[in-house]
């Protein structure tokens, strides 16, 4: 029984989806001549598999609209409000009630930004926003809600001064006092530091100091790669240098484990003739290398494998916000839903392959085990239900006649055949899904243009039995795989 409970197991595994141990969500700002309603822009976010938002405010409409999704949302106490909640417990106890208790067990509210950029938008208010953070976090204790929402506030990176290299970053001496109450709270209540981080302000400001490539996570050759020479460390991104000296600048006050969640970053897509930088091509690939480098828990050079949580900046383009056609333009979607541009993304899952034409694909990983593809590939042609007559020699989908691109076909068959509902193009972690159109010659995959593939319900052909490429099963092996685990199933019934 052991055996079979163990086999049963690996079936379901090889379908099942990995947790991220970072996330990638998305602000959602209300600057627009058209904003779509609450609940237009929560089915976006489910058509997207968006899990966290955060708000500038707490939108009645917006979190009503959010409940009952699971998607993870910060909300916002705005900068005007800090004043009266810094100065009475009453007030923070009000605002709590009105805008946090009425959703809580509907809508998933797990973190709340007091202020937004106070210290450098309105720093008249510098002293009072620890007490602000302390009354809004007392309010929750007596909610007994402090266990599940915690509270910060959302900084701009330019509070920390001589940022490279990241191991000589220290925050503004005139906010010292301020930064050394804040981290204090933030590392008594459990909570972590926010961030803003905008590299392409810091390429657009360095007067030709930052490359483009450095700033946009385009590959470096090792000799143009950044290095802190008090550290060692190389650094092949403005993000992740920018990350690293907040945790070098609250190292230097003594304090080394509150984690970095980044609450806005991006690029625009559009800009005025002297934002030429300021473009969709740019910001395609910023947001895609950014979404991919998240999530694949990359982390940064101090801290490698520790991915750095972040919320791009922004879901909508803000026709209404003032300055430059680039402050207008930070957007993944317009008003209607359309995307701006269509993100290149693999390893990233479901997250933000925004094609709201459905044209997403699932494919095999780049360098993925080949095992592990080979008996994905198994499970797909046979309890799995595609049909993979198409790869048989001679067939459309014969060449190339290799593990992976015979994977990459079955797994795409199957998340169509799924729906592409999420959690189906995992197989045990060696897919992913791509908004690049994997057909080549006459082999047609599903979701593409050119066709909508081949696939049954019933059970289908292995892959080629004559493929070069060691580890196929033969037809009889992948019936006997099917047969063990209709039997497995049934043992289950009868147990």
């Amino acid at each position: 029984m052991t055996i079979i409970i163990f086999i049963f197991l690996l079936l379901l595994s090889l379908i099942g989806s990995a947790d991220q141990d970072a996330f990638v969500g998305v602000n959602i700002g209300t600057a627009l001549s058209d904003m779509p309603n609450p609940t237009q822009t929560v089915i976006l976010l489910k058509s997207q598999n968006i899990r966290h938002v955060r708000l500038y405010d707490a939108d009645r409409a917006m979190l009503f609209a959010l409940a009952n999704t699971g998607i993870h949302v910060t909300v916002s106490v705005p900068n005007q409000q800090l004043l009266g909640i810094a100065q009475s417990n009453t007030t923070a106890a009000n605002w709590v009630s009105r805008n946090i208790l009425p959703y809580i067990g509907t809508t998933n509210i797990t973190a709340i930004s007091v202020g937004t950029e106070v210290l450098t938008t309105t720093p008249n208010t510098a002293p009072i926003l620890v007490s602000a953070l302390k009354n809004i976090h007392s309010a929750l204790i007596s909610a007994k809600l402090d266990s599940q929402i915690k509270v910060s506030t959302a900084h701009s990176s330019s509070i920390i001064l001589d940022s490279f290299p990241p191991s000589q970053a220290f925050f503004n001496r005139t906010l010292e006092p301020v930064m050394i109450s804040l981290l204090e709270f933030l590392q008594s209540t459990g909570s972590y530091l926010m961030l803003n981080v905008y590299p392409y302000y810091d390429y657009t400001r360095s007067n030709g100091a930052i490359p483009l490539d450095y700033a946009l996570f385009r590959p470096l050759s090792p000799d143009k790669e950044a290095i802190d020479l008090n550290t060692l460390l190389h650094y092949t991104n403005v993000f992740d240098a920018v990350v690293d000296a907040a945790y070098f600048a609250m190292m230097y006050l003594n304090y080394t484990n509150i984690p970095v969640v980044v609450t806005e970053s991006g690029w625009p897509s559009k800009g005025d003739a002297s934002e030429p930088d300021a473009n969709a091509d740019n910001a395609n690939t910023y947001n895609s290398n950014l979404i991919k480098h998240v999530l694949n828990n990359t982390g940064t050079p101090k801290h490698p494998g520790v991915a750095t949580s972040t919320y791009i900046y922004e879901l909508y383009n803000e026709d209404l916000k003032a300055g430059s056609t680039s402050e207008k333009n930070w957007g993944l979607f317009n008003p209607d839903g359309s995307p701006v541009y269509v993100l290149h993304l693999t390893d990233s899952g479901s997250v933000l392959a925004n094609d709201t034409t459905d044209r997403t694909f699932c494919v095999a990983k780049d360098g993925a085990d080949v095992k592990m593809l080979q008996a994905a590939l198994d499970w797909a042609c046979g309890p799995g239900k595609v049909n993979c007559s198409m790869m048989l020699q001679g067939q459309p989908c014969y060449e190339p006649d290799t593990v992976a691109a015979h994977a990459t076909y079955a797994f795409n068959a199957y998340y169509h055949r799924m729906g592409m509902a999420d959690g189906t193009c995992d197989f045990n972690a060696v897919a992913t899904v791509t908004t690049t159109d994997p057909s080549s010659g006459d082999c047609t995959f599903l979701g593409s243009d050119g066709g909508n593939g081949t696939f049954t319900n019933g059970t289908s052909l292995a892959p080629s039995t004559n493929s070069t490429t060691s580890g196929s099963l033969s037809l009889c092996n992948s019936i006997w795989f099917f047969d063990l685990a209709q039997a497995i199933v049934l043992f289950a019934v009868f147990l």
